[in-house]
């Protein structure tokens, strides 16, 4: 049974279609202007900024960014969302050969089913670890009952 998406994820899913709507009117956006449409901070863009991912222009010290960052913004962010690390999204990215970003990172049949896989066994450990919790948090309770 499939989970309602949160208010976070659809916020990221409706500003990844709009990231990869064509930018007709060229606009320029700033570091202030990405971070609150995409709910990131100016550390996280900085940070991006620093491992490659995204490529402002300068004017001055304020970082200027155009629609195909913001795109490839929306795509780092889809990325983190399924599990990836930076350093896969960024050979991802790199596909692009600098053409605009398109709505889908460039992923093969093969890294699909590894990371399903991967976060399959993420949750079964979770999981593992939340019944364990439950079970203390009773034998907890039973104690401060019989107290």
């Amino acid at each position: 049974m499939s989970k309602p998406q949160s208010s976070a994820a659809a916020a990221l899913t409706a500003a990844t279609s709009l990231a990869t709507s064509a930018d007709a009117a060229g606009r320029i956006y700033t570091i202030g202007d990405l971070a609150r449409e995409f709910g990131v901070t100016l550390r996280t863009l900085r940070f991006y900024e620093d491992r490659g991912l995204l490529a402002p222009t300068r004017k001055g010290t304020a970082r200027l960014y155009d629609g195909r960052d913001r795109a490839r913004l929306a795509m780092i962010l889809k990325g983190k969302q399924l599990g990836f690390t930076l350093g896969e999204i960024g050979t991802m990215l790199a596909g692009d050969g600098g053409a605009p970003a398109s709505a889908e990172l460039n992923l093969s049949v093969d890294q699909v089913n590894e990371q399903i896989a991967h976060l399959e066994a993420q949750k079964s450990e979770i999981e593992q670890a939340i019944a364990e919790l439950k079970a203390t948090r009773a034998r907890m309770q039973t104690k401060i009952v019989k107290g």
